[in-house]
Order: C-alpha cells, then structure tokens, then sequence
C-alpha cells in the first residue's frame, strides 16, 4: 500500500524526497562546522593552559570588527567562529565594533598600547584599519605591532597571501585566527597615496582606475542574472562611448635596493667596564669626520598614457622574502580593446582585480605620480573603497607592518624562493 500511495502520488514524493535530501546535507554540514569549531577550540586551550610568570601581564588584543561586513554577517560570524578562540588562548580581548564608515580611522587615533591589533572585516576595514595607524604620529611605534585579519567581509584579497585556500567560510576563519595565536609574521609592504590636500590613505593591496574597476563595481545590480551577472555588468559597460579611454601623465622612480632587515631582538647590553672603555677611546681618538656626498638627483621618468585602466599594486600577492629589491608593480592596459575582449577580460579582472592581461605595459617602481587633466570624473579603487579620482603621489613602504600568516604558508614562501 505505501509504495502504490508513493507511486500515485509521484510529484509529492519527488519533492518530498529532494526536501529531505537537502535538509539531511545542510544538517549535516553544520554538524561538521561544529567539529571544526570544537577542535579550534581545544587547540586554543592549549595556548590559554600555558603558564606565565606572575610578573607577566597578559598579553592585550584590540579587535577592531566591522558587523555590517559580509552583508551583516560578520558579527555573528565573528562571535561564533573567532571570539571562542581568542578567548580561550588566555588573551586580554577588547572588541571594538564600528558602526560607520570611516570610524576605525578616528579610533585608531585614541587607541592606547596594546600587544595585537587584529581587524575582524574586509578588505575595507583593513584599509581603515592600517590608514588610522599610520596616520598617527607615534606611527613609528605602532607600526611594529604584529596585526592580525580574520576575513569575514565579501572581498578579503589579503586572506589568499595569509592563509591557505579553503571552501568552508569556517575553517578559513577559525584557520586564520589560529594563526593569530601560533606567532608567525611576514612583512607587508604599503602604499601611502597622497592627495593635493587630503590626508594620505594607506593601502596593502593596490589602487585601481579605469573602465574594468567602474563595471566591476555594478557586478551587485545584476544578481538576478546568477552567474552571467560579470559579462552582464561588462556588456552594459560597453554601451558608453568606445573606445574608452583615460589620458594621464605618470612619472614614476625605479625600483630600489632592499636594505638588510633588522634583528627582532636587541643585542644585550655590554657590562659597565666595557662601556667605560669604549668611552675614553672616543674621547682620546675621536673618529675623523665623515665627508658629507653628493646629493644625486632623482631620475625620475616620464610617461603620457591613454589607457582603458591603469593599476598600481603591491607584490604582497606574490610575496617572496627573500627579493633584493623593492617596487611596486604598475599595469597600464592597452585601450585598443575591443567590446568582446572587454566583456572576456572582465571576468579575469574580476578573479584577480590587479593582474596585468596580455598586451599590457608592466612598470617597475618605487615611487609614482599620477597627473590627471581637468576635468578628470570617475573615482579610484582603493583596496575595493571608493575614493574620487585626483592627482596622487604614490610612495612604497617596503616592509612596514607586520601581518600573522599560517605557518604552512610562510614555509610555502621560503621554499619557492629557494627553488
């Protein structure tokens, strides 16, 4: 009787089947994230049963979090995934939530000491995040705290450097604040760009103008067109007048030599006779006097472009540690484009917004300025925010803050640059 019943009534059983079925995989998918968020844990309590010595204080963290990232998702992302773990490793926690745009810049002004910054959001609250602290003016000591990004916003390029690749959203996030708690750095390197009369905005990733970036951000309008929405947003793109093209003039420097890193550990302090000996040698035998050099002149080179985008990125995508120079990485894209080509390279940019397509001019530098003619519309891309489109100077800062990475990942890098 159950299988003629089954068998009458077919369509209900199709779906009735299909509910179930998918209803078994979705609870069966968050039992596994329990399990990863359960054995997380128990690898941070291994960190939080660790002794210390009375005289030590614990160590403080300041998270900076953004709940309206990942649509506003990310706070409970955050407290379910991240804030276990932080607070089960023995850190002295304090969660610092924003709620505009631009409030981790002032907050970071009126931030005390703290051992760890760790910058729960995306790619946004990360360029928030590091342009507040450079722009203090005790920037030269804040920026040696070791920072921590737990990757809960839509866009989080940095993550792909930082951590290894992974489909689950929660064993990215508990990997990454994981790594937070195992101590291994890599040095960044930073773009201050600067403005005629604005304060200068700092950026890991890169900055970006041009027609790519412009159609790559109404992406979102299209969502309705489910996985055509990137080719649509770049077939619209093209109805506006073609060829397009931006006309800049660009003077950039070369790049230069990276200097020896410094030791993490200062040398201990010689005994008192030594340093007394060393005194009167000074004083009997000065050193002769140092013969100041020649100032050489910057050779700066300069450059008229027509472009359809032009990008200025950092190499921290393709970090290698062990490079003897430092530069940034200048792309200039061809504006001989045609309406095809401009809806198929769309999708590439898309996937990795800074890499430089075929038939591009590749640049080298340390250090640019980017002249705009008057009248110039459209906005920059700054780390994915949106910024008004200006005359810039754009400096590199080789190596300037440090960010937590994944063990596996840092013996990634060192094992490339051997081979």
């Amino acid at each position: 009787k159950v299988l003629t019943t089954l068998r009458n009534h077919w369509k209900k059983t199709a779906f009735g089947v299909c509910l179930l079925s998918w209803g078994g995989n979705w609870l069966y998918g968050k039992h596994c994230d329990n399990l990863l968020r359960r054995a997380a844990c128990q690898e941070a309590q291994a960190f939080g049963n660790e002794l210390i010595p009375s005289s030590m204080p614990l160590k403080k963290a300041t998270v900076f979090l953004n709940p309206a990232a990942c649509k506003g998702k990310a706070r409970n992302l955050f407290e379910k995934n991240a804030a276990p773990i932080l607070h089960l490793s023995g850190l002295d926690v304090t969660v610092v939530k924003t709620d505009y745009e631009g409030q981790a810049k002032k907050l970071l002004e009126l931030m005390e000491n703290t051992d760890l910054i760790i910058i729960a959001g995306g790619d946004g609250t990360v360029q928030e995040v590091i342009t507040g602290l450079l722009r203090r003016a005790d920037e030269a000591v804040f920026s040696k705290i070791p920072i921590g990004f737990i990757p809960l916003g839509k866009t989080c390029i940095l993550s792909h450097t930082l951590y290894p690749e992974s489909t689950n959203q929660v064993q990215h996030i508990t990997n990454a604040t994981l790594a937070i708690l195992k101590g291994e750095t890599v040095p960044l390197d930073v773009l201050q760009i600067k403005g005629e009369k604005e304060q200068p905005v700092f950026a890991v990733t890169g900055l970006r103008w041009g027609s790519y970036r412009d159609a790559g951000v109404k992406v979102s309008k299209y969502w309705y067109l489910g996985p055509l929405k990137t080719k649509a947003a770049h077939f619209f793109g093209t109805f506006k007048e073609w060829p397009q093209r931006h006309q800049a003039a660009l003077m950039y420097l070369g790049p230069t030599e990276r200097p020896p890193e410094e030791p993490e550990e200062k040398p201990s302090r010689p005994p008192l006779y030594v340093r007394l000996y060393r005194r009167l040698r000074l004083y009997w035998s000065p050193p002769p006097k140092e013969i100041p050099q020649e100032v050489t002149p910057e050779d700066w080179e300069e450059l008229k472009l027509s472009t359809i985008e032009l990008s200025i990125a950092t190499r921290n995508r393709q970090l290698d540690l062990t490079r003897t120079e430092d530069f940034m990485d200048i792309c200039i894209e061809t504006d001989t484009v045609s309406k095809g080509q401009f809806v198929n390279r769309g999708s590439q940019k898309m996937h990795d917004p800074h890499t430089c397509l075929e038939g591009s001019q590749c640049i080298q530098a340390s250090r640019c300025i980017l002249q705009l003619p008057e009248g110039t519309e459209g906005s920059f891309g700054i780390d994915n925010e949106e910024y008004e489109a200006m005359p810039v100077e754009v400096k590199l800062l080789p190596r300037k803050l440090r960010f937590f990475c994944d063990p596996r990942m840092r013996e990634q890098m060192l094992h490339a640059a051997v081979q």
